[in-house]
């Protein structure tokens, strides 16, 4: 099952391990300080070109880590995450 992040990317949800609000989760020291680390690390992939980024996704696949930011909403991916592929109607 596939999560999509926004733009033309998307990630194996297996992979993701956890979705974040930027407004809420940076207002922390903490977390500001990791997603610093992870851009200087090129961690950090930017998925949302001209839209104003409004969460990031942490994903973990075999020991390498990733932050995606993402012009969606937290809780439309949290959505999406929960209710896995959308089915199309044969018509």
């Amino acid at each position: 099952m596939y999560l999509h992040l926004g733009q033309n990317v998307i990630v194996c949800s297996k992979d993701v391990v956890g979705i974040f609000d930027l407004d809420t989760s940076t207002v922390g020291k903490t977390t500001k300080q990791y997603l610093s680390n992870a851009e200087k690390e090129n961690k950090v992939i930017n998925v949302s070109s001209y839209d104003l980024p409004k969460s990031f996704i942490l994903c973990k696949r075999q020991e390498k880590t990733k932050v995606f930011i993402s012009p969606l909403a937290s809780s439309t991916l949290e959505k999406r995450y929960e209710n896995g592929p959308l089915e199309f109607q044969k018509g």
